[in-house]
């Protein structure tokens, strides 16, 4: 079976559009929950994610005060991966693309 001459042309017509779409990334979110202990949201952030207490605790504020913080950011199935864990925990966690 032979290639046709253009299927180069193709490949590298496809290889620019892969290439021209922009890798947005994605953020992890906890909300706000009327069960855990902000303690324990503090604990979770530390462990998992070793954030320093002093972020830990920001972070936790937040999610209390305003009903949710981004917690993390980055790939989409990475974000999904960590959110996977914060249900583990008890959180409540979901994943959304980065506002543009």
């Amino acid at each position: 079976m032979s290639i046709p001459a253009s299927a180069p042309l193709l490949d590298e017509q496809l290889a620019e559009h892969l290439s021209a779409a922009p890798l947005v990334p994605w953020q992890l979110v906890v909300w706000d929950d009327p069960v855990n202990l902000m303690s324990y949201v503090v604990r979770v952030f530390r462990r998992y994610f070793g954030y320093p207490e002093q972020q830990a605790t920001a972070l936790m504020l937040a999610v209390h005060n305003e009903g949710h913080a981004v917690v993390a950011t980055g790939p989409r199935e990475t974000m999904e991966v960590h959110a996977r864990a914060m249900h583990e925990f008890g959180l409540w966690a979901t994943v959304r693309q980065v506002p543009l």
